[in-house]
């Protein structure tokens, strides 16, 4: 197995734990934003049980997360309906971002506890990132930077539009 030595990584990891701290203090961000200004919140699509908002800090442009109004974390305590409309909302997200963003993929997933990568406790969601041949180099090792072409509101606008 080959190692790629990544040490500025402890620094994301730190942060990650800091945040961790705050948002216990200060509330999730998911549910300050869920019931917000859907444009300064970059809020796509709003449903019965659920939400799609854009990842303000996205891997790729047109990164975006759903998830429950109801602040739940386990994926087993959702009820049939979130379930439904998430799921929902999740093949409407890989519909519009085809059309409009034109990936040659995606990467879709659920990080389950706190070791798997949530970067929201406590707050289930869904991410939806678009892929494309060629959208990964070696910048982010490098020169610890992740190369984003294209601006959050642009994005919004492209995609708000397809979400209506």
């Amino acid at each position: 197995m080959k190692q790629i030595w990544a040490p500025w990584r402890m620094e994301y990891i730190k942060l990650s734990q800091r945040l961790k701290v705050k948002s216990q203090k200060s509330g999730c961000f998911l549910c300050l934003k869920s019931d917000k200004f859907d444009k300064n919140n970059f809020i796509l699509l709003r449903g019965n049980y659920s939400f799609v908002i854009m990842n303000r800090f996205p891997y790729n442009p047109g990164h975006l997360m759903i998830a429950p109004y109801h602040h739940i974390g386990l994926i087993e305590r959702c009820n049939g309906e979130e379930i439904g409309e998430i799921f929902k909302f999740l093949q409407k997200s890989v519909a519009v971002l085809k059309k409009t963003m034109k990936p040659d993929g995606f990467n879709i997933g659920i990080n389950l506890g706190s070791v798997a990568g949530v970067g929201v406790p406590g707050h289930l969601h869904i991410h939806v990132i678009p892929r494309w041949l060629g959208d990964t180099n070696f910048m982010p090792i490098v020169s610890k930077t992740k190369i984003i072409n294209e601006g959050l509101q642009s994005t919004y606008n492209k995609l708000k539009r397809e979400f209506k």
